[in-house]
């Protein structure tokens, strides 16, 4: 999208704090149910070895994995390959949890293979392989999550933000507009390639046992490690790289394999803002991005991983060009929805309004209302004068459904704009961003 004057309505600012919940957020994301008083004090002061022993009844306690339930049921999701789905599970839920937790116990607990489908990959015509694990491997691997994390997340670096309790992509990008007003403009713009394939099991299990010493704890992580894969009816062994896509377990162990490289780059004076495995790092100068990109590439190849060739770049800021992070685009001071946000909205958007459909105008502005409401909350620090440009975007394909039951032949013409003016749609209920944003921008005065 191209920007325009200065003299446009500037974005509501972000606000200083997160409101993603953070204050809610117990402390390293423990569970009050699953972490006891005296277990906080331990982790708070440190544990002697800095290694925790018996964890697995932890796990396995009822309410643990009561509540580990009510999390999957939660979120939702489709049946894993033994086809059991959310509300077939629920129907005996009890039974299937005191089964599960039995088979824990006796050491008898084993994974069923992942069920690997294949979804469109954003901005491209490729697709990319998405695990899905049966609900009760959710359930075992949502309570074994909530038993470790704290664990970790303890000494996880400040510069991390992704899948972490009490943040997430906002506080990141507010992180790098911070840094960018300070005068670093000389990102380095990072990618890892294929990173969550790519990550060394042993290497990995190597860090958990940093700190994790419970060997049945150790042998569950393992066999979710090492568990095989189900395409299109046939079974394939785990590779011996990587964590399995989709798996509940993913983002904190992906986090655990990189929290060394945030505290190595930390130590060394980088100014390094990520989320999972996306990443940038500010520098004051194109020497300092140019030697930055060298330890990275360094760290990178100690230990196992690799750069995109063409994806990692340096780039300044404060020129034409910018820089893609977290689904904004970043150019000489100013922040707009990056190309694949701007193709992602508009491909939502076509979904929900094909010009031929038997759906009733409240039914369309319903589900489109929804999109919006959620595309907005993400994107509404950035100029009106852009939210107008997208809010025409869907008027322009509502009134193309609109052309199509009055008989009217092909696209939508300008005389369509007086046929059903802009009034129109705020009567029929659509969502305006324009009038959002102008909201959001009264509530910060």
């Amino acid at each position: 999208m191209n920007t325009t004057p200065e003299t446009q309505t500037k974005a509501p600012p972000v606000p200083a704090k997160a409101t993603q919940g953070a204050e809610a957020t117990p402390r390293w994301g423990a569970e009050p149910e699953v972490w006891t008083k005296r277990m906080l004090a331990a982790l708070a002061r440190g544990v002697k070895g800095n290694q925790w022993f018996s964890l697995i009844d932890k796990v396995y306690a009822t309410r643990t994995l009561q509540l580990a339930w009510e999390q999957v049921k939660f979120n939702a999701g489709g049946s894993g390959v033994d086809e059991v789905t959310i509300a077939r599970y629920e129907k005996d839920c009890l039974k299937r949890l005191l089964d599960a937790k039995e088979r824990l116990v006796q050491s008898r607990y084993q994974p069923k293979p992942v069920k690997r489908v294949w979804i469109p990959k954003a901005g491209t015509n490729e697709k990319r392989p998405l695990g899905i694990p049966t609900i009760e491997d959710r359930v075992v691997q949502s309570a074994l999550r909530m038993v470790i994390e704290p664990i970790f997340e303890r000494d996880f670096c400040e510069c991390s933000h992704g899948f972490r309790p009490g943040r997430g992509c906002k506080d990141a990008l507010r992180e790098v507009e911070k840094l960018l007003n300070s005068g670093y403009h000389h990102v380095v713009d990072a990618d890892i390639k294929g990173y969550f394939d790519a990550i060394p099991k042993d290497r990995l299990m190597r860090l958990v046992e940093t700190k994790i010493a419970d060997g049945r704890i150790l042998a569950l992580i393992r066999q979710y490690l090492d568990q095989g894969i189900m395409d299109n009816g046939h079974e394939q062994p785990a590779s011996e790289r990587g964590t399995p896509q989709g798996a509940v377990l993913s983002p904190l162990l992906a986090n655990i394999y990189l929290d060394p490289f945030d505290h190595h780059m930390t130590k060394r004076g980088a100014r390094l803002v990520r989320y999972a495995d996306d990443f940038v790092i500010l520098c004051e100068s194109e020497a300092g991005a140019r030697e930055t990109l060298e330890e990275v590439r360094a760290w990178m190849q100690e230990n196992g991983l690799t750069l995109h060739p063409t994806k990692t770049r340096i780039v300044d800021a404060s020129q034409p060009g910018g820089f893609d992070f977290l689904g904004y685009h970043f150019e000489r001071g100013r922040k707009w929805p990056g190309k694949k946000a701007h193709d992602k909205f508009k491909d939502k958007i076509r979904a929900l309004t094909p010009r031929r459909n038997g759906w009733s105008m409240a039914q369309i502005v319903e589900k489109t209302n929804q999109y919006l409401r959620g595309w907005f909350e993400y994107y509404k620090h950035i100029r009106r004068w852009m939210l107008n440009e997208y809010d025409k975007y869907v008027r322009g394909r509502l009134r193309n459904i609109l052309r199509e039951r009055a008989g009217r032949k092909g696209r939508m013409r300008g005389t369509d704009n007086q046929r059903w003016p802009n009034r129109y749609f705020t009567e029929a209920g659509l969502f305006s961003l324009v009038q959002a944003h102008a909201l959001a921008c009264e509530s910060c005065e």
